[in-house]
């Protein structure tokens, strides 16, 4: 049993006789208290989706659920339902889009290195790679002579996406996205 201070995101655990898959943590540090951090975490409930948000001490003991990830491909759209399906063995997971609505802004068809959440076979979650290749839709024209450490520009990526992008990358040129820090990297 690993300590509230050992938890990270995309982690599920038993909390109070439910499932919750954890989607954020804030970590803080109260004056006047001796010791411990306390830790906010956003956590929604793997079966109706129900936000919760719980502080826990650093020192609070929480159970781990069993979690599984699955190697997956964004297969398409049915409605507010998104359907993923399994790399290995063709299995269908729908994930509601509210519950994926940040990570879709990095999802095409072509976005390889996806992986399915699944607590008790139940979809809950993705995990995207650290890093994807988008098409820019949309941006300033390009400045000849522009540098690539000079200044940047937004640019709207086929997801609906706006990054910065130096002013020498131009409208259709595929780009490489830091996932985590919603950054441009390179061009791809």
């Amino acid at each position: 049993m690993p300590k509230a201070s050992e938890i990270k995101k995309n982690q599920a655990i038993e909390y109070e006789g439910r499932v919750y898959f954890v989607k954020d943590i804030e970590r803080s540090v109260p004056q006047g208290r001796a010791g411990g951090s306390l830790y906010r975490m956003r956590m929604y409930d793997v079966v109706t989706n129900q936000k919760l948000d719980e502080t826990f001490k650093d020192s609070d003991m929480l159970n781990l659920a069993d979690l599984v990830r699955r190697p997956a491909m964004f297969s398409y759209a049915d409605g507010n339902e998104y359907v993923f399906m399994d790399s290995e063995d063709f299995t269908q997971y729908m994930l509601n889009g509210d519950a994926i609505e940040d990570d879709l802004l990095f999802i095409t068809e072509e976005t390889e290195g996806l992986m399915v959440v699944l607590v008790s076979e139940t979809p809950v979650a993705l995990v995207l790679p650290p890093t994807v290749e988008l098409e820019i839709v949309e941006t300033d024209p390009s400045v000849k002579g522009g540098s690539a450490t000079a200044r940047t520009k937004p640019a709207k990526l086929v997801t609906g996406l706006v990054v910065q992008v130096p002013e020498h990358i131009s409208s259709g040129d595929r780009i490489k996205i830091n996932v985590e820090e919603r950054r441009f990297l390179s061009r791809a």
